[in-house]
C-alpha cells in the first residue's frame, strides 16, 4: 500500500513484544525511499524519546523529535527543520500529528488505544490525535498504522467492518 501513495488505514494488533516496532522501522525505511516522509506518534514523551532513539541510530541526522516538553527554542528549532525540509521523521506525542511535511507518505500511531491521544482542557481545543491522525492520512493520501496490543474499541470495530485493515 505504501507503493501506491493512496490513502490507506491499518489496525495493527500485536501484544507486547511481538516485534511492532521493527514493523514500524521497516515501513518507516519504506515509505523514506520512496522519498515521502512520516510522522510516529507515542502517547507518553518518554516513549516517544525511546523510538527517536531507535529510529536515529537507524536513520541519521533526519528524524526530529517534537513534543510540548521541548523549550520553546527547541520546538522552533526542530520546526523550522521540518518546515526546511531537513526531517524526513517526525516523532512525539499528540503535537506531532501537526508536523509540516509536506511529503507525508506514513503515520503511525503507536499504542493507538491510549487515552493520552485525547487532548482535553485549556490546552487548545478539543480532540483525539489518533482519530486526527486517521483524517490526515486521508487528506495526504497516505498510509495510517494504528498499532497495540489491547485495541481501542473504535478502531477494532472500523477493522471488523473492514474501513481499517487487520494486520
Amino acid at each position: 500500500q505504501l507503493d501506491r501513495g493512496t490513502f490507506a488505514s491499518f489496525l495493527l494488533y500485536g501484544v507486547t513484544g511481538s516485534s511492532k516496532t521493527e514493523v514500524y522501522v521497516r515501513a518507516v525505511e519504506h515509505v523514506l525511499q520512496t522519498g515521502r516522509q512520516a510522522i510516529l506518534m507515542a502517547p507518553e514523551i518518554l516513549l516517544a524519546g525511546y523510538l527517536e532513539g531507535v529510529f536515529s541510530a537507524r536513520l541519521g541526522e533526519r528524524v526530529a523529535l517534537y513534543h510540548s516538553r521541548l523549550s520553546k527554542s527547541e520546538r522552533r528549532y526542530q520546526w523550522s527543520r521540518m518546515a526546511a525540509g531537513k526531517v524526513d521523521l517526525a516523532i512525539g506525542a499528540r503535537s506531532a500529528l501537526f508536523a509540516p511535511l509536506p511529503r507525508l507518505g506514513l503515520i503511525i500511531v503507536d499504542e493507538e488505544h491510549d487515552t493520552a491521544y485525547v487532548q482535553t482542557g485549556s490546552a487548545g481545543p478539543p480532540y483525539c490525535a489518533r482519530d486526527a491522525a486517521v483524517v490526515r492520512a486521508h487528506l495526504e493520501g497516505a498510509v495510517v498504522v494504528l498499532g497495540s496490543g489491547t485495541p481501542s474499541v473504535q478502531s477494532f470495530q472500523n477493522a471488523t467492518d473492514s474501513r481499517y485493515h487487520l494486520l
